[in-house]
């Protein structure tokens, strides 16, 4: 068991932590926003949007933050630096104070191109893809000021696949631990593969299981399990093909094993995707009862700005609301909805299901956005914030 806060400071975080956006930019900053002045109950799409104050920023994990980890239970922001500039990344770690600031912790260098990170082993370890190098790594982090590096693995094709430009050698691009945290699956969008791990039950090293092939061409990015009435279902988005692949997750002998259902358009079965589009993000809310995809580069709305002083209107990817079947663990689309700017790379969704918030990565803005819990889908604008930099991740502190 990991150290544990006396009760009053746990209240205090707590009561601040609801009010929070972390951001990262390739600024070189981390950005902390406050959101306790968002739109709430009354507030329309009509009026005006509330601005989102910066509390805090941190350049301490330049020169190209790309990813933000959050260990709330123990204080503690680890902001992957995907080193665009350098022949090497770096991951850093923060402590998250009550007011809002980070404090410096630690910050080791890396492999080259680090774009995702995911805490593993109770807490005590992180999973990072990186895409430049075409490697994975495991690190030690139990005590976030003495980062350790535990195990690296290098990925390899015997030649480019369909697509040379961007399939030219193997480019892992998110690490993301399984429901049962004993398994890690890391998408490799130069490979067309989805990389599998068992976790050590012993010590934060993890064991090589048979990777999941998928179409060719395809350039799988990100992916979100949903459990539901004892079923789990994986559900992947590749950024080349736009599509999305679900699985069935079955766990024979201690094992995990993927049996694929559908691949189906970013927009649903049967949907056109632009050509000019390529799919982002995807999020289960926290009931597992809905997911949401993010395209970039569809253009697909144009919106009022944000500042009522300036009349031009802003041109809008989607957000791509589905439900999940319980039973099958199929897609149905009910709703396609603005994220209120360009190229939304990452978005997260807090706790209670009733924010998201959006990287705008091309308008260097953070959008929050209402939604219904009940009925899965999205609403009106409730606050933004322009911060410097192309925005690379926006997380909830929770």
């Amino acid at each position: 068991m990991r150290n544990t806060a006396v009760a009053s400071s746990l209240l205090v975080t707590a009561a601040h932590a609801a009010n929070m956006l972390y951001v990262s930019s390739y600024s070189g900053k981390v950005t902390t926003l406050d959101v306790s002045n968002a739109c709430g109950p009354g507030c329309t799409a009509s009026g005006s949007v509330p601005v989102l104050k910066t509390i805090s920023w941190t350049d301490g994990c330049k020169g190209s933050p790309s990813w933000l980890t959050l260990d709330s239970a123990e204080s503690t922001l680890f902001c992957i630096d995907e080193g665009l500039t350098s022949s090497k990344g770096s991951i850093s770690s923060f402590k998250t104070n009550p007011d809002g600031s980070l404090s410096m912790l630690k910050k080791v260098s890396s492999l080259s191109g680090p774009v995702s990170g995911a805490l593993y082993g109770g807490g005590r370890g992180l999973a990072v893809a990186h895409y430049d190098a075409g490697a994975f790594t495991a690190w030690d982090v139990f005590n976030p000021s003495k980062l350790k590096l535990v195990q690296t693995e290098k990925y390899r094709m015997n030649g480019p696949g369909p697509d040379p430009d961007r399939q030219d050698a193997p480019h892992p691009h998110q690490t993301v631990l399984d429901p049962t945290g004993k398994f890690i699956v890391v998408p490799d969008l130069g490979a067309d593969k989805v990389y599998v791990y068992a976790v050590g039950s012993n010590d934060l090293k993890v064991k090589a299981l048979t990777p999941i092939s998928v179409k060719p061409g395809s350039g799988p990015r990100h992916l979100a399990f949903a459990v539901r009435d004892g079923k789990t279902f994986m559900y992947l988005v590749t950024e080349l093909a736009s599509t999305i692949i679900g699985y069935e997750v079955t766990y024979p002998a201690g094992s995990i094993k993927f049996k694929e259902l559908f691949n189906i358009g970013s927009h649903g079965a049967g949907k056109p995707v632009s050509k000019t589009a390529y799919a982002s993000e995807v999020v289960v809310s926290p009931d597992a009862k809905y997911l949401i995809v993010s395209s970039r580069g569809d253009n697909t709305f144009t919106i009022p700005n944000f500042d009522p002083k300036n009349s031009t209107k802003i041109i809008s990817d989607p957000l791509i609301n589905f439900s999940i079947d319980a039973k099958s663990g199929s897609l149905t689309p009910i709703q396609e909805a603005p994220c209120g700017g360009r190229y939304p790379r990452q978005f997260s969704m807090n706790k209670a299901g009733t924010l998201v918030a959006v990287g705008e990565q091309k308008d260097a803005r953070v959008v929050l956005i209402k939604r219904d819990p009940a009925s899965g889908k999205l609403g009106d604008f409730a606050g933004y914030a322009n911060v410097a930099g192309e925005i690379t991740s926006v997380i909830f502190n929770e």
